[in-house]
């Protein structure tokens, strides 16, 4: 996220100035590296001294461009307000992308299936998909001790992976990953995690939210 911050018929002081680029930081849950912020500030000879300060922000991106203003007594209180204004608008948009990729998205089941036929067991399954590991890949139930498949099923599951892509990937929390989720649409994401120190897969559930795979070695 780039800020540029400017002044009209004011200065920006060094302490204004840092204290807009830390508050900005609260969008950037919404919007990726690449999107450019602007803050104005005006100090104005109003008639009343509750509107002597004009914020006006405006974000662009990719996707939608947001504008908005707000007024207050000095510079701080009308920028939390118009940040507080943009965020619901950034809130939004993102609550209508989700609405629409879940449309548009089929739900997939997940299975745990190693090289070797073994189902392997997750200890939260909160997606839908990921509450038929207690069956077979045909539906069935196979009953509370089923943890592998035979060969020959195995051999014709793992015949169908017919690709295998690398994902460049960097040191990235999991604000970033989601932001990054919600700009390109994905499902799911594999990145190297900053907190496990590994490789770790976020998901998107489909009630909501977001579910974090992370391997254990056994």
């Amino acid at each position: 996220m780039q800020i540029i911050i400017n002044g009209k018929q004011m200065e920006v002081t060094p302490r204004l100035r840092q204290h807009i680029e830390r508050k900005v930081q609260r969008l950037s849950r919404f919007v990726d590296e690449e999107t450019l912020v602007e803050v104005t500030v005006t100090e104005e000879q109003t008639r009343s001294a509750r509107d002597r300060y004009l914020v006006q922000l405006a974000l662009a991106s990719s996707s939608h461009p947001v504008r908005s203003e707000m007024r207050a007594v000095n510079a701080n209180m009308a920028l939390d307000l118009v940040l507080d204004k943009v965020v619901v608008q950034l809130g939004r948009q993102k609550d209508r992308h989700t609405s629409t990729i879940r449309r548009r998205t089929p739900l997939v089941k997940v299975l745990s299936l190693t090289r070797s036929g073994n189902l392997s067991p997750l200890e939260e399954q909160e997606e839908e998909g990921m509450a038929d590991l207690g069956k077979n890949v045909d539906g069935k139930h196979t009953g509370s001790d089923a943890s592998s498949i035979d060969n020959e099923r195995n051999e014709e599951i793992w015949s169908k992976v017919v690709e295998i892509r690398r994902v460049p990937t960097k040191p990235m929390g999991d604000q970033e990953v989601i932001a990054q989720m919600e700009t390109l649409g994905l499902s799911f994401f594999p990145f190297y995690n900053e907190a496990t120190d590994n490789v770790n897969v976020m998901y998107r559930l489909s009630k909501g939210g977001y579910g974090l795979l992370v391997p254990e070695l056994q």
